[in-house]
């Protein structure tokens, strides 16, 4: 019998169990391991942030859908890593001082050199359900896969985010939910005469989600139409964005009506229809009560006050260790500095310019450990796509690259079949892959809610990351690259969301709703 380890129950996490369960027999196990007793529909939460959707319209509960499916549900945290087991663990080691735990899942007395070691690998996983919050329980596995997603960092820039800040977020349906209501605020304002200004846009200069950040951007927009008090509104994008359009991937080239154009063009395009004011090339450094403090690439130092701001934080991986056999800290080896595992691209240092699409992973196996995989946001990526500046005092102004959504899907579906088939047919090598230099993407960006007046972009590239090597002239097919937006992407958008919570509850016929 096998046991892979799932951790992280998002969209990478999530698909990749339920195909390893729809592959593997059940004397095989498969163990989904999130500190999250819920499903979270993410794209939906900025419909959370305006109140055209409530959390319960974006989430659903875990633990019924992976009961009736046969597949092991732990709610707990990833806290360690044992990839080459624990059966030499020495007492005075990182690894026994620091997550020392018994394998045995009821007790949590510090393992020490002998006791109830073993060769075989382990993740040590700290309970977050009330029941066993706290508790520390060591799972063993024959393969693990590293789907934890990414950790919000609000404490890279000072006075962030809508806990210890000054600052609200849509990334977390609480979060969401918290925005709606200080946005009714605003709103009832407006309606007594007030006038407000309005920052939406990433609080970091490495930020990524840019598109996040768009979409909750003309969605505020939509409900102050809607609520006839626009005009009482100053609405400021700020982002870490080169120039508009650029989303963290570069940008994009369209052929269009004969003409060809780009994101940059189609995108400004919308915001001075709409009257949005864009802010582009910022880091914000700093936030205090009403005021933004952000550094431009032309080396200014400036000041934005506002009434109420929605700033998205930079991603770093999840707070974990790994330790080798004798209990010695490897975290450097199996992790990027970022805390994001690294897998089968190319690392080395080179200038932007000289990296190519052949340094993106295709198959997301850890170069050290061969039984140990990343999906999602949970791998290194290699580089950014977007070419990564600075200002004059060398604060970096790079959007990260983004690996949601579909890639995401995508990622944990070959890593499933790749561990299926190492189980079942005895592979030695990865037999899927998936690259985001070679697989297609679609993106469709809500600018407002509304089945007669909602609008959408809806944008599709191929590839996510560009090959010039293979489209010298745009480093994408033009053939599959385009972008347009009006009424239609709504309805799509809202159809989207329908049917991916169908899937991720696999209802009947889920695996031909594609990734």
């Amino acid at each position: 019998m096998a046991r892979v380890v799932v951790l992280g129950a998002g969209v990478s996490g999530h698909t990749a169990a339920l195909y390893l369960r729809k592959r593997l027999p059940r004397e095989h196990e498969v163990v989904v391991v999130s500190p999250n007793s819920q499903y979270n529909w993410i794209p939906s939460n900025i419909w959370v942030g305006t109140g055209k959707m409530s959390t319960d319209d974006v989430v659903f509960p875990l633990a019924p859908i992976y009961a009736k499916k046969g597949i092991t549900f732990v709610q707990a945290k990833a806290v360690a890593l044992w990839p080459e087991g624990d059966a030499h663990v020495e007492p005075d080691s990182p690894g026994a001082q620091a997550y020392g735990v018994s394998a045995d899942a009821t007790k949590t007395k510090s393992v020490v050199a002998g006791e109830h070691g073993s060769a075989q690998p382990a993740v040590d996983v700290e309970h977050t359900s009330p029941e066993r919050v706290g508790e520390v329980e060591r799972l063993r596995y024959d393969y693990v896969v590293n789907a934890t997603g990414p950790k919000l960092n609000f404490g890279a820039t000072p006075g962030l985010g809508p806990e210890s800040g000054y600052t609200l977020s849509v990334c977390t349906p609480s979060h969401a939910s918290q925005a709606h209501g200080k946005l009714d605020e605003l709103i009832d304002a407006c309606k007594d005469g007030a006038k407000r200004r309005v920052v939406i846009g990433v609080g970091h200069g490495t930020c990524t989600c840019e598109g996040a950040a768009f979409e909750y951007t003309f969605n505020v927009e939509h409900e102050l139409r809607e609520a006839g008090v626009r005009d009482q509104v100053e609405l400021v994008y700020l982002t870490n964005e080169n120039e508009l359009g650029d989303f963290g991937v570069g940008g994009m080239q369209f052929d269009q009506n004969g003409y060809r154009t780009t994101s940059q063009l189609w995108t400004e395009s919308l915001y001075r229809e709409r009257g949005v004011k864009a802010i582009t090339g910022a880091a914000v450094t700093s936030i205090e009560p009403g005021v933004i403090h952000y550094d431009q690439l032309d080396g200014s130092h400036n000041d934005l006050e506002f009434d109420f701001a929605m700033l998205l934080p930079p991603f770093k991986g999840s707070d974990w260790k790994a330790y080798d056999a004798a209990g010695a800290d490897i975290t450097d080896t199996v992790f990027a500095p970022s805390g994001f595992m690294k897998v089968d691209a190319d690392y080395s240092k080179k200038a932007y310019e000289e990296w190519s699409a052949k340094d993106w992973p295709r198959t997301y196996q850890n170069p050290t450990y061969r039984n140990a995989f990343a999906v999602g946001i949970a791998f290194a990526p290699p580089h950014q796509i977007s070419r990564p500046r600075a200002t004059p005092d060398g604060v970096a102004v790079a959007p990260s690259p983004p690996r949601t959504g579909m890639p995401s899907g995508t990622m944990g579906k070959v890593v499933a079949h790749t561990i299926a088939d190492m189980i079942l047919k005895g592979a030695t090598e990865p037999t899927h892959s998936a690259s985001m230099a070679e697989m297609a993407a679609a993106c469709v960006a809500s600018a407002g809610h509304g089945m007669r007046t909602g609008t959408a972009a809806a944008m599709t590239m191929s590839p996510v990351v560009p090959d010039w090597e293979k489209y010298p002239e745009t480093g994408r097919n033009l053939k599959e690259t385009f972008g347009e937006i009006g009424l239609a992407g709504h309805w799509v958008k809202r159809m989207l969301h329908t049917l991916f919570i169908y899937k991720a509850k696999v209802k009947p016929g889920w695996t031909w709703i594609p990734e």
